[in-house]
């Protein structure tokens, strides 16, 4: 009897994607030191349904309590809080946008990013958690200006700062004008490595309410006897949302960043949508970028990028 023939393999189940390299938040969280480093956390613990020990991402007092117990902890950053309703970052993300954009800076050789002072990077819409500033400054020692048009977030922010002496490392300025983006922000004797942005996601308050209920809903959080915060992390309305939502704030960073080509090496934004990049590659092509790159990055099942542009050759 002839045989049948072996069935072909299955393939190797794909890993999820990891961190970058030198992001500090690899593996699994150690709650015992984030405890010892936050006692305050250790009413927000529980259990997840593997037995694991977690916190409701659903509770916005658990979200930011966990947050300062990771910047305590693994960060050193002693004091940090921001007031009810404004954005609570994911911290690991944010994290790896630095950490790629400091590949950038060095072409991807570890012992040649340029580190301290003299790196100088601007923050487009800092908010009141001043995440990225704190991260790059504890990481690579850069010095940030973080730029925001919320007279409440910037003052959430300064008392941060000031809280952990981080007034030298750290200044922050309000952007004058709400439909600009560099312009009134940048001064004609100003020199940057990097820009960054967390740009709005969205085009509608409506938009950001219903972003916020997909993702209950594919957490399986959504129940009909509790009631869950309108949005996931928070946020005002500056920061989630802009009339032509992501696409349309991309479009006129990338037409303003034109303006300011000798005073910013490396111009960058995350990029929520990938439907999304193409368009601004097309915008930064007709502003004259001589270089443009896209960084795909990850956290576990959630696929991020950002894009970096830069209008100097070499």
């Amino acid at each position: 009897m002839r045989q049948k023939p072996p069935r072909p393999a299955k393939p190797a189940a794909t890993e999820k994607p990891l961190l970058h390299r030198r992001n500090r938040h690899q593996g699994r969280y150690d709650f015992a030191k984030l405890i010892a480093a936050s006692p305050e956390l250790a009413e927000f613990v529980i259990l997840n349904p593997y037995g694991k020990q977690s916190i409701d991402f659903a509770n916005p007092d658990a979200v930011k309590v966990f947050n300062r117990a990771l910047l305590r902890q693994l960060y050193g950053i002693r004091h940090w809080d921001i007031p009810a309703g404004y954005l609570c970052p994911p911290i690991p993300g944010r994290a790896d946008y630095l950490h790629g954009l400091a590949d950038l800076l060095s072409g991807g050789d570890d012992s040649a990013i340029p580190r301290g002072k003299d790196v100088r990077v601007l923050d487009i819409g800092s908010g009141a958690n001043c995440i990225y500033p704190l991260l790059g400054h504890v990481d690579y020692g850069w010095c940030f200006v973080g730029a925001d048009i919320d007279d409440t977030a910037l003052a959430s922010a300064r008392a941060i700062v000031q809280a952990n002496g981080l007034g030298e490392a750290i200044e922050l300025r309000k952007q004058p004008d709400a439909k600009a983006i560099f312009k009134g922000l940048i001064r004609p004797d100003e020199r940057f490595d990097l820009s960054l942005c967390n740009p709005p996601f969205h085009s509608s308050p409506g938009e950001a309410i219903s972003g916020s209920t997909r993702k209950w809903k594919n957490l399986g959080k959504l129940d009909p006897k509790r009631k869950l915060p309108v949005l996931n992390f928070g946020g005002q309305s500056n920061e989630l949302w802009c009339v032509g939502g992501e696409a349309a704030f991309l479009q006129r960073m990338a037409s303003e960043s034109r303006e300011f080509a000798t005073q910013v090496k490396w111009f960058s934004s995350l990029v929520s949508k990938a439907s999304n990049v193409a368009a601004l590659e097309s915008a930064l092509k007709k502003a004259g970028a001589v270089t443009v790159r896209r960084v795909d990055m990850a956290q576990g099942n959630k696929q991020s990028r950002f894009v970096a542009w830069s209008f100097i050759d070499g």
